[in-house]
């Protein structure tokens, strides 16, 4: 920096400049850490570094400053530049720490309070599920604890991502219903399908697919993914995308598996709902069973050729599904593979995660 002097002039001839940085360093909690973890150069660490800043420290250190004119010809330069080496240096340890740490996933099976889950709770330690759904989501590197939960929900099904209370330090948590768990045994059909979906492919696509659309919430809001439209179809995106990771014949079965769960809702040409169904935050289940079928086709149109050709994914929507697929594709590729650990994410996939689809599914 020719006549202008070493950053780090800046930052010693200015008291108020001292007591901003000083602030920063004394705050690990403060906003600059989770979105540091965000930055993918150093113009995205500096604009983050800005926007987590108070109101009075970013003017100051955008403020203009005068610049010797026989140097710089009488041009003016902001802070940012003057700080752009400090700002490198004073990024928290424990942000570094946090980002390198291996898997944060934990479990969490809660005893159920009705007696009629007791054998779905017995068996889903036993067969350690959230274990192998643990390591499924660890070369995902977050900054926080986010814990995988079996709950009873008494009576109700359902299936949520719940933030912590404010001052409270549970860690953020994907939690799924015995009701839920216990609707998806119910709902699995007696044989294989004429799609070729088997009673295994329904049980486990499903059980996949609803973890997977609230892991998608969850990363959304520990990483700090900005999600432009409705989050429901992003973490509906997410859930997709993840289970086309796999291999040819896992992703299928998990694709198709999971489609099987809105098979009621398809089985005519009309349906009859009322108004207000069309008022939730989740798209109509026949919506989110094409988007579904349309993301996987848009990922392999060979692959998953018969979609079209069978009838279950209407052609008039085929012909836009390829540049569907690549948006979410995108968007994965730019906001969440910064916090994946690539290595590690490629013995996980590399590995066969679904049961004997030629054993018969347990019951309750």
């Amino acid at each position: 920096m020719r006549g202008g002097g070493r950053p780090t002039a800046f930052l010693s001839g200015s008291a108020p400049l001292r007591r901003c940085v000083s602030q920063m360093g004394q705050r690990p909690e403060h906003a600059l850490e989770r979105k540091s973890r965000m930055a993918t150069n150093v113009q995205a660490f500096l604009q983050a570094f800005l926007r987590a800043l108070p109101d009075q420290c970013r003017r100051l250190l955008t403020a203009p400053v005068a610049v010797p004119a026989r140097n710089l010809k009488g041009l003016q330069i902001g802070f940012l530049s003057a700080i752009t080496l400090a700002s490198l240096v004073i990024v928290p340890t424990a942000t570094i720490a946090a980002e390198a740490q291996a898997n944060r996933m934990v479990v969490e099976y809660v005893p159920p309070t009705n007696p009629v889950h007791q054998t779905l709770y017995q068996r889903l330690m036993e067969r350690r599920v959230l274990e192998k759904l643990q390591e499924v989501f660890s070369p995902f590197r977050v900054p926080t604890e986010l814990k995988l939960r079996t709950v009873g929900c008494d009576g109700v099904s359902n299936a949520w991502y719940q933030k912590p209370a404010p001052g409270s330090s549970d860690p953020p948590s994907v939690n799924v219903c015995y009701e839920y768990l216990a609707e998806i045994q119910q709902s699995m059909p007696p044989g294989t399908t004429p799609a070729g979906i088997t009673p295994m492919d329904a049980m486990v696509g499903q059980f996949f697919y609803v973890f997977a659309h609230e892991m998608g919430h969850g990363m959304f809001d520990v990483l700090g993914i900005p999600v432009f439209g409705r989050e429901e179809d992003a973490a509906d995106s997410f859930a997709t995308y993840l289970m086309l990771r796999f291999g040819d014949e896992e992703a299928r079965a998990l694709i198709t598996g999971a489609a099987y769960s809105y098979n009621k809702y398809v089985q005519g040409s009309q349906v009859t709902v009322p108004l207000a169904a069309f008022s939730d935050a989740h798209s109509a289940p026949a919506q989110r069973f094409y988007n579904l079928l349309c993301t996987a086709y848009g990922f392999d149109s060979t692959r998953y050729g018969d979609f079209v050709e069978k009838g279950y994914l209407p052609k008039s929507r085929a012909g836009s599904c390829k540049r569907e697929y690549n948006t979410t594709a995108f968007a994965f590729r730019e906001l969440i593979s910064p916090h994946v650990d690539i290595e590690l994410a490629k013995q996980v996939l590399g590995k066969n995660w679904l049961p004997d689809t030629k054993r018969p599914p347990p019951q309750n």
